[in-house]
């Protein structure tokens, strides 16, 4: 086995043991915000720590961009924020309270469009609705011919958010459609690469966080509705803890860094 090999073999066990370890404790983060911090520390195995004032500055982006939208938050509710900048590559979990500074409840590296080869897009800016009208999916599991593991692990949720607007990265570029996923990735030849460009246009995150969001269900609040009100939706788990104030919109911006702040560091750069 190859040291890189033994490296992320460490990881999938870890984020494994994260899971197992603290299942027992996960009811707690469907109580309030602050238990909902803890259970990110516990779970999320890849985790990035924002100084002060990058916590505000994403929630100031964040805010800005449902604004510039028309999209009035008269609820307090979870919204889960990308930063595409190349040298970000970032996701982060906010609780928004109506009236209230928003808190973060925790920060991960992604991947997002990686521009100049075919079929891959620029990620698009804007907040999308996760809503049953574009209805998620799960992973099988299954490798391609290059053995790879697009949606990562079988039974990992897909979170989708319909056909959007992108702009080309490749050829004579221009903009056409995309269907927008956020989803987690192979674990072994992606995973370890979430804080830099790699994907077609969708937004790869970490597979313990998709799992996070997925048990809790931070981003289901359309899904908990359709749920109640007409049939149970197979999609969602029946283990799950649905969170108090879930959210329904997932938020790209792009900060326009000039240089790789230090609490996101490149993941392709030799330590």
């Amino acid at each position: 086995m190859t040291p890189r090999s033994a490296a992320n073999a460490i990881l999938l066990l870890c984020t494994t043991m994260f899971f197992a370890l603290s299942a027992a404790g996960g009811q707690e983060a469907a109580d309030s915000p602050s238990g909902l911090q803890a259970a990110y520390q516990q779970r999320v195995v890849q985790r990035l720590e924002l100084p002060p004032d990058e916590l505000a500055r994403y929630a100031a982006l964040t805010r800005s961009a449902l604004t510039q939208q028309g999209i009035d938050l008269v609820t307090s509710q979870y919204v889960a924020v990308i930063d595409r900048s190349p040298l970000v590559q970032a996701i982060m979990i906010y609780w928004l309270p109506v009236g209230a500074p928003a808190l973060l409840i925790g920060a991960s590296p992604v991947s997002t469009g990686r521009v100049g080869q075919f079929d891959h897009f620029e990620t698009p800016l804007g907040a999308f609705a996760h809503t049953p009208s574009n209805p998620d999916f799960r992973a099988e599991g299954t490798k391609n011919e290059k053995g790879f593991r697009g949606y990562g692990s079988k039974g990992l949720r897909i979170y989708d958010l319909g056909w959007q607007q992108a702009l080309r990265g490749w050829g004579k570029g221009g903009s056409s459609t995309m269907r927008l996923q956020m989803h987690a990735t192979d674990v072994e030849l992606a995973q370890p690469q979430l804080g830099s460009v790699q994907s077609k246009g969708c937004i790869r995150i970490p597979e313990s966080l998709n799992r996070l969001l997925d048990h809790f269900g931070l981003l289901d609040a359309d899904y908990e509705t359709t749920q109640t009100q007409q049939r149970p939706l197979w999609i969602l788990s029946t283990d799950r803890t649905p969170v108090q104030g879930a959210g329904r919109y997932v938020v790209v911006v792009d900060s326009l860094r000039a240089e790789r702040p230090v609490w996101s560091p490149d993941p392709l750069k030799p330590v």
